[in-house]
């Protein structure tokens, strides 16, 4: 036996917990509770029902879809929105000023 083994062999007397194999006789120790009886497990679980990743096995209704993002429809409203708001800022400044926009429009003279 190595010095190495022997300081392990000591260390692990001195630090490891007990056998008991040198306790005093006192009383004795209480028997273990049974255990009950667990079930089988069952020995294969059942796969679930196969399911396509591209959705139902039913062709689409095109009319029923969106053909457009949600997104883009709002941004064009925005977008829409915004341009309104800036027309009905520029009449409000017109008039405001008492500019003709009517002479500003390229043609409109020939039209009038």
């Amino acid at each position: 036996m190595s010095i190495i083994h022997a300081m392990a062999r000591w260390i692990l007397g001195v630090l490891a917990p007990g056998t008991g194999t040198r306790r005093a006789t006192g009383r004795p120790a209480a028997p273990a509770p049974a255990r009950a009886a667990k079930p089988p497990r069952p020995t294969s679980v059942p796969l679930p029902t196969h399911r396509s990743p591209y959705g139902l096995p039913v062709p689409l209704d095109g009319r029923a879809t969106a053909p457009i993002r949600p997104y883009v429809l709002a941004a064009e409203r925005d977008h829409e929105r915004e341009c309104a708001r800036r027309r009905r800022i520029t009449l409000v400044l017109a008039a405001d000023f008492g500019i003709d926009l009517d002479r500003h429009v390229v043609g409109a003279e020939r039209a009038a």
